[in-house]
């Protein structure tokens, strides 16, 4: 399946699609009814305000190998406002069919009484990290106790009160100031703030505009996770819908386990979606902010079931210290709204295949130049030391 890949879409388009139904068609020679499509269309909606990243390098790989092609209808991706919520809030009204929250955007969706479920845990790690000023970082996440941190969106801070809350910290303590998207960065360097919420890969990007802080790391420090792939709990009981997510997610699989082998093939293919992404970040810094993403995206695959897998337990613990410390009115019940059902088939491809397609492929001769050894070396650098 071939198609016209989408390039240059700002951070102001924003998604406009109608709700999921059927498509019927008359078979040849008008004997009937085809088997109706499981989705008109199928819209994957981000929790930024662009997909101008590498964040996603797992579905460009995919399309980019034809790791798409057993779909009957042809996935699409959508930036969605940059606060965030809309990740959750389009999914429920059916404006788009999976959305990529963080755990604590995808708790307000629960709160509000939204009927999602998490299929694909994909951030294993926890990816989010508090950025400080050189110099006035801190291992203790108390000391942010009076102060002032930024964030791109209001809505954020279901992302950073869960985070602190589990280093101890009195969140009723935090101010927090909506700098906008993609100034609360540079808010921060000019002193508008004592720190401000980051995350992998961002980290880099921000590298290459000049941005140099230093950072307490959640990859390295946090017990929690972060972002995951929820759809419409109704779809996971709709056989032909059910189906279909499996061979997407299928898809995502096989493009994370390729990028694994070749992360640097996987942000050529990005920057060849992208190439004002290539420009401003370039092969290294590229690289790097895959790096790190992959690191979080991977987690501890020896006690994972395969791409995708919940941690129940883990899940569990997230959901409880929200209802203790009053970040939610009532408790939740992870298995209600996660599942691990639909991870054996995601992971039932070939990986000797997907990782002879990685290996095989060419690199451009920038990125061959780049040496990923030294980068794992010195992918934590900007960590606050202990």
């Amino acid at each position: 399946m071939t198609t016209t890949p989408t390039r240059n879409i700002s951070r102001r388009t924003f998604l406009q699609v109608s709700a999921a139904g059927v498509v019927t068609a008359t078979a040849l020679g008008g004997i009937g009814p085809a088997a109706a499509a499981p989705y008109e269309k199928f819209t994957w909606i981000s929790p930024r305000g662009s997909l101008e990243v590498l964040d996603d390098y797992g579905f460009w790989v995919a399309k980019k190998m034809g790791y798409f092609a057993e779909l009957e209808v042809e996935p699409e991706m959508q930036p969605g406002p940059s606060d965030g919520t809309a990740t959750v809030k389009f999914v429920d009204v059916g404006q788009a069919d999976m959305g990529f929250p963080s755990p604590g955007v995808f708790s307000f969706g629960l709160e509000n009484g939204m009927k999602l479920k998490s299929a694909f845990h994909i951030g294993a790690r926890d990816t989010f990290s508090i950025a400080f000023r050189k110099g006035e970082g801190s291992n203790d996440l108390k000391t942010l106790e009076g102060k002032t941190i930024l964030l791109g969106s209001a809505a954020w801070q279901s992302i950073v009160d869960p985070m602190l809350a589990v280093q101890g910290v009195d969140v009723s303590k935090i101010k927090y100031v909506e700098a906008g998207w993609p100034t609360w960065s540079t808010a921060l360097k000019a002193g508008q703030g004592d720190a401000a919420l980051s995350w992998e890969g961002l980290r880099a990007e921000w590298i290459a505009t000049g941005l140099d802080f230093e950072y307490w790391l959640g990859v390295q420090k946090s017990p929690l996770f972060s972002n995951t792939f929820v759809v419409r709990a109704a779809d996971l009981e709709d056989p032909d819908k059910k189906a279909y997510l499996e061979k997407y997610l299928r898809g995502w699989a096989m493009g994370l386990e390729w990028a694994s082998h070749n992360p640097r093939a996987a942000v050529d293919i990005v920057f060849e979606q992208f190439p004002s992404l290539a420009t401003s970040l370039g092969p290294e810094l590229g690289t790097t902010s895959i790096l790190q993403q992959i690191n979080v995206f991977t987690g501890d695959m020896s006690k994972r079931a395969g791409w995708g897998d919940h941690d129940m337990a883990a899940w569990q613990t997230f959901f409880d210290t929200l209802f203790e410390l009053g970040l939610v009115k009532s408790p939740v019940k992870a298995e209600d709204v996660a599942t691990n059902e639909l991870i054996p088939a995601i992971n039932s491809f070939d990986k000797a295949k997907v990782k002879a397609d990685a290996e095989a492929y060419p690199l451009s001769e920038a990125m061959a130049a780049v040496d990923v050894d030294a980068i794992k070396a010195h992918l934590f650098d900007q960590a606050i030391a202990s």
